[in-house]
Parts: C-alpha cells; structure tokens; sequence
C-alpha cells in the first residue's frame, strides 16, 4: 500500500468564516490512487446518536477549503451530518508536486478518494454519502457522481464546466478549430519556456487592480478574493493563480459525456444573473436528456443571485433546501 505523506497542516483557525460552537473541528489526511496526499478539514456534530450521513465538499475553481467549501461543510454539519471540505490534488495544504495544477481525472479522483475516506469511518454510514461541488468543481462533483455508485446525492453550486470555458471560451465565443488552434499554440509555447526556465510561470489570480471597465463578474470575484471577505493566503484566486498550463489537459478531455447516466440525486443550485448560470441549465438539460432516471435531478434558479453569491451570502445559499435534499437521499 502507498504511504500517506506527512503534510504541514496549520493548527490554527483561518478561515474566512467563524468557528461554529456546534461542531467539532479536525485536521484529516487521505490518499488518491494516484498516491497524492490530500488535506481535509473534518466537521463532526457534537450531538451525534449512531452512524450518520457524510458529505464532501471541494471548491470553487481556485479557492482553497477555508474558504467557500468551508462554510459549506461547517453549515452542513450544524444540521447534522459529517463534512469534510478538502484542497484538491497540488493545491492549498494537499500534497502533488508541481503545484498549482490541475486535470479533469485527477481532481474527479480526488472526490473519490474522499468517498473512500468518508466510507471508512467507524462513525459513517458508508451507504449514507453525498458531495458538494462548487464553481468548478461542482462540474467535477456531476463527472464523479458519473463514475461513483458509492455517491447517493451531488450537489453542484453555481456551477463551471471546466473543459466547456477551456475549450470554448465565455459563452462559447471561441468555440472555432482555428481559435483553440491558437490556444494551444500558445500553451505549448509556454511549455517550452517552463522548460528552459526549470519553473512553471503563473497565469496570475483574479485581476489587481481592479479596471474600471471590467465585467461585473470579474468585480464580484475581486470582491470575494481580493478583500478580507474572501482573501486566503494559500487561495490561488487570491494571489497568483494556476500556472499558464495547469489546466491545458481541459481542452481535449471533456468532462460529463455520461452525465445522463447518473442514477442517483442531483441537485444542481444557481444565481438567476449569475454569468456562468448557462453552464448549470445545458448541465442539466444535458443530464436529464434520455435518463430514465431523471425524476430525482433537479435545477434550482435563485432569483437575481449573481455567481459569488452562492460562495458564501447566507441570505442567499439555500442551506435548508440543501438539507431537505442530502436528508431525503442519505436516508
């Protein structure tokens, strides 16, 4: 069996979001199959009678677990199941080497290593388990309830498709051979200059300074990963970003082609005015198009939410419809 590296995990509380009283908090390490240690914050009840329902928590695309998955999972707990939020694979407090990467398969896998994890814990249902995913990853949350039969419900939270915005830009506006043409072009250009420089240069983090005449999504995300509402020090987000070529591999490997495959609950969760609210109604549309089992998914328009409103606006995330949903399909 592989090892579990030993990873530097801070013992102090610094998240973007206050402790909750009602909930025991602990650092939690795992390994994926491809033997890359992943870091977790685990959220236990401190009332808990028997075996209870367990959810993992990854996202959104570039933050870290202290900050939106975090909330969620802590929020989660408090109404009385086990959470785990985790860093994916080369980021935050989780091990992979080199950093600031990612990969369609890997970062699906890493939701499964958390099922794993959650599966073996003596005070875990294993036939009681649920995710959240969230921005980005709720995308990756749909692809491994895809894969995963051990998943009895998913949550996707204004939601991207990661290999949908690489492959196509924004609102399909590049979606030409000759545009991706360019894109790759310029990717392996950039490989070669890693290459002889012996370091992966950062395509940066959200923009700053904020322009006066950028998008208002792009206003909403400095808003979130640029002040101290949402700023984490190891949120690449927050300070340099993914490397030019971390998510290259998203270009020609798509995510979700079996998504109308998925038996189990899904619940996917989106802001009316969000810019990103396409991906989450094709997603839908997509999964529930020939699925004979399409009488448990479900879509949910938030009226006049925008994307980061779902990160972490308690006014807006449906947390008692998310616990009505997991409460229902972990039973």
């Amino acid at each position: 069996m592989l090892e579990t590296e030993k990873l530097a995990l801070t013992d102090d509380w610094d998240k973007t979001f206050p402790k909750s009283d009602r909930v025991s908090h602990r650092k939690v390490t795992f390994r994926n199959r491809y033997g890359i240690t992943l870091a977790a914050d685990m959220y236990t009840p401190k009332e808990l009678d028997g075996k209870a329902a367990a959810i993992a928590v990854c996202g959104p695309f570039g933050a870290v677990k202290e900050q939106a998955s975090g909330l969620y999972a802590q929020m989660m707990a408090e109404r009385g199941f086990i959470t785990i939020a985790f860093d994916p694979s080369f980021t935050g407090e989780s091990g992979g080497s080199p950093r600031y990467m990612a990969s369609p398969d890997i970062n699906t896998e890493d939701f499964q290593a958390a099922v794993d994890f959650l599966c073996v814990q003596d005070n875990i249902d294993e036939e009681k388990i649920g995710i959240i995913g969230i921005c980005g990853w709720g995308g990756m949350a749909l692809n491994a309830a895809a894969i995963d039969t051990r998943i009895k419900a998913t949550v996707a939270s204004t939601m991207y498709d990661m290999s949908r915005v690489n492959s196509k830009g924004y609102f399909d506006a590049d979606d030409s051979a000759d545009k991706r043409y360019e894109s790759r072009k310029a990717l392996n250009e950039q490989r070669i200059r890693d290459y002889k420089s012996g370091a992966y240069e950062l395509g940066g983090g959200v923009v700053d300074p904020l322009p006066d005449d950028a998008p208002f999504f792009v206003k909403d995300y400095y808003a979130y990963y640029k002040t101290p509402r949402g700023y984490h020090q190891r949120s690449l987000n927050s300070n340099g970003g993914w490397n030019k070529t971390g998510c290259m591999s998203f270009m020609n490997q798509p995510i979700l082609c079996y998504s109308n495959e998925i038996r189990s609950s899904v619940l996917i969760v989106h802001g009316e005015r969000a810019h990103s609210c396409y991906f989450s109604r094709d997603a839908y549309a997509a999964m529930i198009k020939d699925n004979p089992y399409s009488d448990n998914k479900e879509l949910m328009i938030i009226p006049d939410a925008v994307h980061v409103d779902l990160y972490d606006n308690l006014e807006v995330i449906p947390f008692d419809k998310l616990d009505e949903f997991f409460k229902k399909n972990l039973k």
